[in-house]
């Protein structure tokens, strides 16, 4: 039975998208079967790995019109990967679902139908704290949380643990935090450091030893519609993934 995660940060570019995309990769290319639902509209991870967002169904049949995230499956260019993929279509499903029957168990259910067939599911939330996310955790095990290695970094965290806890108290009292991932570090700067040192505080033991550097490789990637460990999978964003994955595995052996 497949692990579901939602990485999760309701302040856009914190490199949720980038850690994703990479962790689900290097995930596969290790053999394990893995799923990236993209749920933000902006479709960033579809493209990310080199999928048409121009499909026939996407999250947004699965969460509005009921049908099953095995129908929705594109493959990229890294074997074991599965996408069910996203478009701007996505956009309006937060006003579609204020009135839906069980709306916050819409991708829930879809993926109890599904989690069997994978080892890991990954869900690519939207930088908000709206409906879309809210079924995203509501369906989740645990929550990954980028925070970037700048100023406010921490700005808003308060308030995704506070939904988070909402979350748990009325529908999945199972959710967990898998950790905070630091990303966007520049050693060369005092600001990155005492980010950092904030981090560690304020999740105490939930913070990944592994820190993700600001790469110009990691950020040309998309581009090209590849992660990083195909891109340049010897640049330093590529090994900083690579750590990460290892840890993330080490905390989950028996998945």
């Amino acid at each position: 039975m497949g692990k579901i995660i939602s990485v999760a940060n309701q302040k856009g570019g914190v490199g949720k998208t980038t850690t994703a995309i990479n962790m689900a990769a290097l995930l596969a290319k290790k053999g394990k079967k893995v799923l990236l639902i993209d749920a933000d509209p902006q479709g960033n991870a579809t493209s990310g790995i080199g999928v048409n967002k121009d499909c026939k169904f996407s999250t947004y049949d699965v969460l509005i019109n009921d049908v099953e995230v095995i129908n929705t499956i594109q493959t990229g260019k890294v074997n074991n990967l599965d996408i069910c993929p996203t478009n701007i279509s996505l956009s309006g499903a937060e006003v579609e679902l204020v009135g839906a029957v069980g709306r916050e168990y819409r991708l829930k259910d879809k993926l109890d139908n599904a989690k069997d067939s994978y080892d890991f599911i990954f869900i690519d939330c939207p930088p908000s704290l709206g409906l879309i996310t809210l079924n995203a955790l509501t369906a989740s095990d645990s929550v990954l949380i980028p925070v970037q290695c700048e100023y406010f970094a921490l700005e808003g965290v308060g308030e995704l643990l506070k939904t988070i806890d909402l979350v748990r108290r009325y529908y999945n009292r199972n959710l967990s935090i898998e950790g905070a991932v630091l990303t966007m570090y520049d050693p060369r700067t005092k600001l990155s450091n005492q980010v950092v040192q904030e981090v560690n505080k304020y999740f105490e033991n939930k913070v990944f030893e592994t820190i993700i550097p600001r790469n110009v490789r990691l950020s040309e990637a998309p581009s090209y519609g590849l992660p990083i460990a195909l891109y340049d999978p010897k640049s330093k964003g590529a090994r900083s993934y690579e750590k990460l994955v290892k840890e993330f595995l080490k905390k989950n052996k028996n998945n």
